[in-house]
Order: structure tokens, then sequence, then C-alpha cells
């Protein structure tokens, strides 16, 4: 791990230092891991000059050249595995065995767009007259800039990154000051696997308003790509529209997770299990709402109780560690928070809700949680399953739907006809049917309403990075 650790931005190919510092700590023990340097303003400016410089080289490369190089990045990846994810769980405190799936997970969307830059296909349009051709492809949309979250710190660079290059667009990315460790060691290992000079550049900085406003307002910037709340999000794209810049964006949820009283209890609480309590409940898409048809709720709390007091809660290295620690202190204290103000208006807890020190918290079942509750409407991205109980279809999609956000949804049941109903009700972009764990490379990833803007993953992540140019020929 210590040969993937590294102290300053990367830029054009080169680690670029500057005087004012940061510390990256350690979740687990509130310890700084290293001490990594604080962009500046001429660092921002001379990245996006960088990538500029570097797009001008790669729009004119072809299809099978980038895809060569982009699985030389997947193999780098791949045989750096151990050390990438010992990296992620030292800097952002998920279990080991969590952070080796998300090495896997992130490496398939470079491997994905390896291929699918080979797939990039245009049209030939059938001509209204016979004096005329027309035609339309497909070309780069130019420079790109991104910000990513702290909670996959692997997974949400690599699918914007790799489809960008995939397309031929070079990137200007500013991870999380508080995972930059992960994002670093990416693009090192992108340079070594043969990206264009400048095609990858990484911002290391605590200061994201000054970052980010350099990015949004760059006339050389055609496409800016962000992963984080729906507020940082929706200031974000009021600061695109002054240079009207292509945008995806994919912002905060509240996913509802169903059991009606025809499911497969087993399965519906394995689902639960992952949708809820995967890297301690930090995930846009992790389940927030969940509705339990009333005639079984004694059944799905009997057994729900026993799967979660048997998560051990400590040090992610550890490999009976089910649930690591919260990324830092405040999102401890918004998740007691919103437990408190819970009990406060009639919620009953299930577990220990002792106080583990630091920065780890207690999984919880919360009971008689109803909408007059801050939990229910807010994203808890903490390992605590708020129970609501339902009686009726109609009712409980009702329920679901009554929020802002649109980004995943989860229902379980073996009733053919009621899953057609269910799964084309729900105003959510991605559903999961009697499977608690729905994201894949090969698939779509984004959300409806308030959870934003375009897709990554799939074939559709790649046209997010593409213009399409229409061609009539007269003959």
């Amino acid at each position: 791990m210590p040969h993937l650790i590294f102290n300053d931005s990367f830029i054009n190919g080169e680690f670029y230092h500057t005087e004012k510092h940061f510390s990256v700590d350690d979740p687990t023990t509130q310890q700084s891991i290293v001490t990594v340097s604080d962009i500046d303003e001429d660092g921002v400016n001379k990245a996006i000059n960088a990538a500029h410089g570097a797009f001008v080289k790669l729009k004119a490369t072809n299809a099978t050249t980038r895809s060569e190089v982009l699985m030389r990045w997947y193999e780098l990846v791949m045989q750096h595995k151990k050390a990438l994810a010992e990296l992620m769980t030292k800097e952002q405190g998920k279990p080991l065995k969590e952070a080796q799936g998300e090495v896997d997970y992130g490496a398939g969307f470079i491997k994905w767009y390896a291929e699918q830059a080979k797939r990039s296909y245009g049209d030939v349009i059938p001509a209204t007259d016979d004096n005329h051709r027309l035609t339309s492809f497909k070309q780069p949309i130019g420079v790109v800039a991104g910000i990513t979250p702290w909670n996959f710190p692997i997974a949400m660079v690599t699918r914007k990154v790799a489809p960008a290059y995939a397309a031929g667009c070079s990137f200007v990315l500013k991870p999380s000051e508080h995972t930059p460790l992960c994002a670093l060691a990416l693009a090192y290992l992108a340079d070594q696997a043969g990206f264009e000079k400048g095609a990858f550049n990484v911002l290391l900085s605590e200061n994201a308003k000054m970052v980010g406003e350099i990015l949004t307002e760059s006339n050389t910037v055609r496409k800016f790509t962000f992963t984080g709340s729906t507020g940082v999000g929706k200031q974000l794209l009021t600061q695109c529209a002054s240079t009207i810049k292509r945008t995806s964006m994919e912002l905060g949820g509240n996913a509802p997770f169903i059991i009606f009283d025809n499911a497969d209890l087993d399965e519906a609480i394995t689902g639960l299990m992952g949708a809820k309590f995967r890297n301690a409940g930090q995930t846009c898409v992790a389940a927030n709402r969940i509705f339990v048809q009333r005639s079984i709720l004694d059944k799905v709390l009997k057994k729900l109780a026993v799967q979660v007091a048997a998560l051990k809660v400590g040090n992610g290295i550890a490999e009976d560690t089910d649930i690591g620690p919260l990324i830092y202190p405040k999102a401890k204290q918004k998740v007691q928070e919103l437990v408190a103000d819970a009990i406060t208006k009639g919620a009953s807890v299930i577990g220990d809700d002792k106080d583990l020190g630091g920065n780890f918290q207690a999984p919880l079942i919360l009971t008689g949680v109803t909408s007059a509750m801050d939990i229910y409407h807010q994203e808890v991205f903490g390992p605590v399953a708020s129970i609501i109980p339902f009686d009726e279809e109609a009712e409980v999609l009702a329920m679901a739907n009554d929020v802002p956000y649109g980004l995943a949804a989860y229902f379980y049941s073996q009733d053919i006809k009621q899953i057609y109903r269910v799964s084309e009700a729900l105003e959510y972009g991605m559903v999961g049917i009697n499977e608690g764990l729905i994201s894949n490379p090969v698939a779509p990833f984004g959300g409806v309403k308030q959870s934003g803007l375009g897709r990554e993953g799939g074939h559709q992540g790649l046209d997010e990075y593409l213009e399409e140019k229409y061609v009539c020929m007269k003959i």
C-alpha cells in the first residue's frame, strides 16, 4: 500500500506541490494517515489547460487505441487490488471485504468502457429526396470536470473517468478531501497504463467552493459531472448555466424498501441487510424507509433483529468486521440526532443504542416511524433501519413516491402481477425486485426528480460524454 500513497495533486502526468497542506484522516482511529498539499487557483487552471491539450490529442485517436489503454488500466487496477482495498479501508473505513468488492466493481467500469469505446455508432438516415445523403456520428464533448464523494472512492471515479476516456474526453477530477488517496492511486495507475498526459488530472483541496467555481465557470470545460447531495448539485447546476455546460448529476436519495406479505421473508431480510447496512448505511441507494405489510410485521422484526444483533462493528481491517466507522464526527452526530428526534416523536428502538466511541455507530432498528419524524424525510447515511407498517399496495406506493427524490427503490414480492404493477408505479430511476444490491457496470445508474440528471454505467454512460453531429450532403 505505501507505494500507492501520494501527497500532491496530479496534473499533466506529474505531481503538483503547493505549500498549503491538509490532513487525510483515518475515520477508524481519527489519526492522520498523511498530509497532502492543497491545490491553489493556479493549479486548477493549469489542470484545465493540461486537460485541453490532452483533449486535442485524444480526440484524434481511434477507439481501438483508447480501448487498449483502458484495458491496461483495468489490468493494473486488478493487479493492485489488495493494496487499493487496504488503502480504501484506511481512508474511508469500510470493511476490507467490502473494499475488495468495490475494487472489483470499480474496475468493472473500466473494463466495460474499454469494450464500449469500440461501440459508439452513428446512423445512416433515410433521405427525403434523391439529392441528399443524411448521416450522423458522435464526437467527444471535450474537457470534463467532475467532483466525487467519499463513500465509494474508487467506483465513483472509474465510472466517470472510464467512459470519458473511452469517448475521447480528458478529465479534471476533484475527489472528496476525506478520501483523495484512492483517486491519486487510480490516476497514477492510469498514467502507467498509457493515458495521454493531462487526460486524467486530480486536484486535492479542502476548498471545494474555490475549485468548483473555477471548473464550472471555465469556458474550456464543456461537461461537468457530480455525485453528492441534492443541495450542492443545485448550486453546481446554477454555476454551470453561465457557460451552458452539459451536466450529469447523481444526487440524493430516500430509497423505499417494500416487503409484501407474499414475499420470501428470508430472501427479503438478506436483501434488506445488504441494502441498508452495506458501508455502514453510507450509500445513496441505501434502504431508507422500510415498509412492511402489517400482517407480517412481527415475523419481519423478529428475523431482522437477529440479523442486526449479529453485526460486528469495528476496524475494517479485521476480517470479522461487518460495519466500520462513519466517515467523520459530524456524520455520527447527524445519525444520533435523527434517532433522538424519532424517539421523541414516538419511535421505539430495537438494539443496543450505547455509544461505541469515536466515529462508530451501533446498528439499530426503529419501529413506529412516521412521516412526522425527520428520519422519514432525510437520508440517514448510517446503520439505522426505519420500519413503517402498511396495509394495502396503493397505500405503500403513495408513501414510497411522496418524496422529492427518485434514485433507487426495492420491493419483495412473489406475485408476478404485483411485480409488474409496482415496478411501473414506483417513481424511481432504478428498482430492485427481490434483490437488495442492484448496481452493475453494464446497467444505467441514475435517478429522476431531485435525484439527478443523466446515467452512469451501461451503454448510456458513454453517451454522456459524446455529442451527436448531423451531416447533410447534397449529391
